[in-house]
């Protein structure tokens, strides 16, 4: 489906993106991270697709963390993985709790920063060099948004970003050019 009928929406703006930020080198190890939700879901097909059809050879780590989540949302996750015939890798954290209790009132931020250094620490564990996130293109946009409104501030989501924390790290983003109506269609096929 991702070669044929969303090739124009999905597959073209993802390879267009890889190819005019260069995300994808040869030799990488890429920690694809899996929140369970169908944009995360989405890149790890694109990039397995990718894997198997592209011309840079590269290696990929399918990455989940539970922070705490309800056996019903896990049970989803694992059915969804086990459907697109992804190899899901969980691993534990107490990030809910934690940013609960630590951050009450806006837990957003701590929660956000906490699950970044899990996946950064868990990725490299497994030998990885990047690790993947599913933002798209509309998510970049209502980042700039948000910032202005509520920060005064102009704030990129860059589609490559070398991490400060985890030397020989980079985060990428492959949906930087894919439209959320397109994943939102994908989803629903």
């Amino acid at each position: 489906m991702l070669t044929t009928r969303f090739a124009r929406t999905l597959r073209d703006p993802f390879v267009r993106a890889l190819n005019e930020y260069h995300l994808i080198a040869p030799g990488d190890r890429i920690a694809v991270c899996i929140s369970g939700g169908k944009d995360s879901m989405l890149l790890a097909k694109l990039l397995q697709s990718q894997q198997k059809y592209g011309r840079i050879p590269f290696s990929l780590v399918f990455l989940a963390m539970d922070p705490g989540y309800t056996p019903e949302v896990r049970r989803h996750i694992d059915e969804n993985a086990e459907r697109l015939e992804l190899p899901v890798e969980f691993f534990h954290t107490n990030v809910l709790r934690v940013a609960a209790n630590h951050a009450a009132e806006h837990p957003c931020f701590l929660c956000a920063k906490m699950r970044r250094g899990h996946l950064y620490t868990q990725a490299q564990a497994r030998g990885c060099n990047k690790i993947a996130l599913g933002h798209h293109y509309d998510d970049a946009i209502e980042t700039v948004l948000m910032g202005l409104l509520y920060g005064g501030q102009v704030q990129a989501m860059l589609p490559r970003l070398q991490s400060r924390n985890y030397p020989g790290m980079e985060l990428i983003r492959p949906l930087y050019q894919v439209r959320e109506r397109a994943v939102q269609d994908w989803a629903e096929a």
